[in-house]
């Protein structure tokens, strides 16, 4: 199948890299990693919707009318596109790393989420999720969504190891409104990360999600801890 490069930037972290596969599916490489890609999305869009409808009393205007939301990790805008569907979802703060994909997402690369651009609920932040959440006043959001990385067991960056550990996961417990969740996408399933969850939030469940790959079936899973 013939690929072609659209955009390729190094930077600091590597060469990240946006290819169109010869069907028109767009797939995102970091150092030659695999990150995602536009013909599976459904993980991506599960973690915002899993997230919300966590929420207490989930579903009515009471329970999440004004949300504030941080997603630690654009990607391809697919987590995002997804929040932003919520009509009571009153702003959402994106953290990422690479100021080239946020410069992507802005070009309009991904024709079913270019109206997304115009949404004027978002913040993008070309920083870390850590040192946005830092910023944060304690309590000030209903959902941090994390997105960052393909999880604890497999990762980009060794950098983002700290996203799973139990500092981190404290802070993300301080920013949360009570009652509030956070929710963190993982490639496999961790059972460090789920104790070390349970250590730090009042209560935690494991989503997995079957998916398939070509030929290759697998599961993606979802963990969310509750304040």
């Amino acid at each position: 199948m013939s690929v072609e490069r659209v955009a390729t930037v190094e930077s600091p972290r590597g060469e990240v890299v946006l290819l169109r596969r010869a069907d028109g599916t767009l797939e995102l490489r970091v150092n030659g990693v695999f990150v995602m890609d536009t013909a599976h999305t459904e993980s991506e869009r599960l973690l915002a919707r899993t997230a919300l409808e966590s929420l207490p009393a989930s579903g009515t205007e009471e329970s999440r009318h004004g949300a504030r939301v941080l997603v630690g990790g654009l990607g391809l805008g697919y987590t995002l596109h997804e929040v932003l569907a919520d009509p009571f979802v009153r702003e959402v703060t994106v953290a990422e790393l690479e100021p080239a994909v946020i410069d992507w997402y802005r070009s309009g690369l991904v024709p079913e989420l270019a109206d997304d651009r115009s949404d004027e609920r978002i913040h993008l932040c070309a920083s870390d999720v850590t040192a946005v959440l830092a910023e944060r006043t304690s309590g000030s959001l209903e959902l941090i969504l994390l997105d960052v990385d393909n999880g604890p067991g497999y990762l980009v960056h060794d950098a983002n190891e700290t996203v799973y550990e139990q500092d981190f996961l404290a802070n993300c417990h301080s920013g949360l409104a009570a009652g509030g969740v956070v929710a963190i996408w993982s490639a496999a399933h961790s059972e460090e990360l789920e104790t070390t969850m349970r250590e730090v939030f009042d209560t935690v469940r494991r989503h997995p999600i079957p998916v398939t790959l070509g030929s290759l079936r697998t599961e993606y899973h979802l963990y969310l801890g509750t304040r």
